[in-house]
């Protein structure tokens, strides 16, 4: 079975995984996706949803790009929400909650539908590495697979180890072992490695709970989807959230096990993700707080089974059950299964190149939480730039990197790769400083035409996005061609009690004012007339209306990208040495020396370099 030589070997089978396999072999790779449990792929370890703040948009970003997340999230849906529609399109993020049970088995049968791929369910236990270049993996039965390239997605799998209170046992999730063997032979191959922690909440029987002392969390009225394609559609009905709120009496159980608590007792040594805190750290932080809001999701359709996010704890079971307990509506709570946290390595991911390949060995690259990265949806993303970049360096082509002003996920690796993470990154629209470029709306514009162009997204998308574009710029020119007289217009102003016009005036003009939106312009007769006589659809009149809108800050905005280009095309050389610049500072030469950048945009970002640093290299680079 294995006499054959793969062009890609993904070792692991979570999102990273499955997005890594899926986009290597779609663009034609002989490629064999390893994992330690096949009934276990994209397995929804964590919380049952996709998307959220900035995750969203990333999400949009991978199916753009061709990716199965977003298709997947839309067909096993149970909720949608668009967050934050109170503030400008910049921060829109989509959100569903899913199926777990369902998420995992249609990511499964689209892998097997995906030609080219095959599978095989094993522990990888080592790296095969001939004079600095990949060339398979072996495993712990002492197969040994050879591949032109790899790709590591291991998740919480190397050597993880698992704390409920003063119990440890390892683990890379519940129910399932650990992976050894792969960190070693990395170290020995002259790799850093680290530690980090993420933990996860109780699950929980909803029969037991009284929902009616909560407060109900509903989808959106008029839900939209993830993916670009006509594969998927909104949902027609949804499963309900609900929410409730932990007290000083939930908060004084909790403290009576801090004893007992692997967080505070020194058993457990590595960070965890900040922004994600266990309730723990939460009521230790935030001593001033009486409580804290938890969401009560549902895991499916018909499951019974529920996720308390808000709870994510490492305490003893017993102190999770009795302080549970307290909180309304789970007075007579039943556990499916308490929380715990999980001690894994990582990789500090300043080892690696833009494309996720490792600096120390051609042909091996990284994706997931082997980075650094924490979320579902940051893995996905970082496994198919690894398939595509694995996919491309077989085949002797060019690499795919994206840039911060072109994708989330462009931030997403430049971030990790230049600044390096001490603790689980995550993603937010902060991170981002082209965040008015980088909507969840416009993601099919940035990026499927590159992915078209080296053949993973279809035909059919690339048509899809172009009729999209030529439509949105067809209805923004009948705005700016268009007089509105002010007998038509004026009692749509002082309904939103904007400032009259009194003679006529362009429709772009008057749409621009921030209080009239595109529900108050379909009030004029000639409006509604276009949009039914071009059967516009919500995509189209969405887009429109944000050019419309924000066309000025989308200007400024690309402004400041074109300046960062600038830097971004006065490349160093490989082996640059940094030491015979004796007017840079020692910080930056010790940055500059192990970090290594490309370019002098990316040495600009370098926690530690300075202004007058790059004056010096520009200096120096005859600029």
């Amino acid at each position: 079975m294995f006499g054959k030589e793969y062009d890609v070997i993904v070792v692991g089978a979570g999102h990273a995984g499955s997005e890594a396999a899926a986009a290597a072999a779609n663009m034609g790779s002989s490629t064999l996706l390893i994992t330690m449990n096949l009934q276990n792929i994209a397995q929804m370890s964590c919380n049952p949803a996709m998307g959220g703040i900035a995750k969203g948009q990333i999400v949009r970003e991978i199916d753009a790009l061709g990716g199965y997340s977003g298709i997947v999230s839309d067909k096993t849906a149970i909720q949608f929400k668009m967050l934050n529609k109170s503030k400008g399109p910049a921060m829109w993020s989509p959100r569903v909650q899913s199926d777990r049970m369902r998420f995992a088995e249609t990511w499964r049968l689209m892998l097997e539908g995906t030609p080219n791929l095959d599978f095989y369910q094993e522990m990888v236990s080592g790296i095969l590495v001939e004079n600095d270049q990949v060339v398979g993996v072996k495993t712990s039965l002492g197969l040994e697979v050879r591949a032109k390239t790899v790709v590591l997605t291991n998740g919480t799998f190397l050597n993880g180890l698992i704390h409920i209170g003063e119990k440890q046992f390892g683990g890379g999730r519940a129910g399932e072992r650990a992976a050894t063997g792969i960190t070693k032979d990395l170290v020995e191959l002259g790799f850093d490695a680290g530690r980090m922690k993420t933990g996860t909440p109780p699950r929980v029987d909803g029969r037991s709970l009284d929902f009616s002392k909560m407060i109900i969390q509903p989808g959106d009225e008029e839900p939209q989807k993830f993916s670009y394609s006509d594969e998927t559609i909104p949902l027609k009905e949804q499963r309900a959230c609900h929410m409730t709120y932990t007290s000083s009496m939930v908060h004084e159980l909790l403290r009576e096990g801090f004893d007992r608590s692997p967080m505070f007792n020194g058993a457990i040594k590595s960070i965890g993700p900040r922004y994600c805190p266990s309730i723990e750290d939460k009521i230790n932080r935030f001593a001033d707080k009486d409580r804290h809001q938890l969401f009560v999701e549902p895991e499916g359709w018909d499951t019974v089974e529920y996720y308390i996010n808000g709870f994510s704890t490492s305490l003893p079971e017993d102190v999770q059950y009795k302080a549970l307990k307290e909180c309304a509506g789970f007075e007579n709570v039943k556990f499916f299964r308490p929380g715990y946290a999980i001690e894994y390595d990582y990789f500090p991911p300043t080892q690696l190149k833009h494309t996720l390949e490792t600096k120390l060995v051609s042909g091996l690259f990284f994706a997931g939480q082997i980075n650094g990265t924490t979320g579902y949806e940051e893995a996905a993303s970082q496994g198919l730039m690894a398939g595509i970049n694995a996919h491309l360096k077989v085949q002797e082509i060019d690499p795919f990197i994206l840039k911060r002003d072109e994708a989330y996920i462009g931030v997403l690796i430049d971030d990790l790769i230049t600044k390096g993470t001490e603790e689980p990154y995550r993603m937010f629209t902060s991170r981002a400083e082209y965040r008015t470029l980088l909507r969840q709306d416009n993601a099919d514009f940035r990026l499927t035409p590159k992915s078209f162009e080296m053949g993973l997204a279809s035909e059919a998308r690339m048509k899809k996005m172009e009729k999209k574009r030529e439509d949105s710029d067809a209805f923004i020119k009948f705005f700016k061609d268009t007089s509105v007289q002010p007998i038509e217009i004026n009692p749509i102003l002082e309904n939103k009690g904007s400032a009259l016009v009194k003679q006529s005036d362009k429709m772009f003009k008057l749409f621009s004012r921030p209080n009239i939106t595109m529900e108050d312009m379909r009030k004029v007769e000639s409006v509604n007339q276009y949009i039914d006589d071009n059967e516009l659809d919500t995509e189209v009149l969405q887009q429109t209306e944000i050019q419309v809108k924000y066309s000025g800050y989308i200007k400024k905005e690309k402004l400041n990208a074109d300046k960062l280009h600038r830097l971004e095309g006065i490349r160093i050389p490989d082996n640059f040495d940094y030491t015979k610049l004796k007017s840079l500072s020692f910080e930056a030469m010790e940055k500059l020396s192990a970090i290594r950048p490309v370019t002098i945009s990316q040495a600009s970002r370098i926690s530690g370099v300075s202004p007058n640093d790059i004056s010096v290299l520009l200096v120096y680079m005859g600029r």
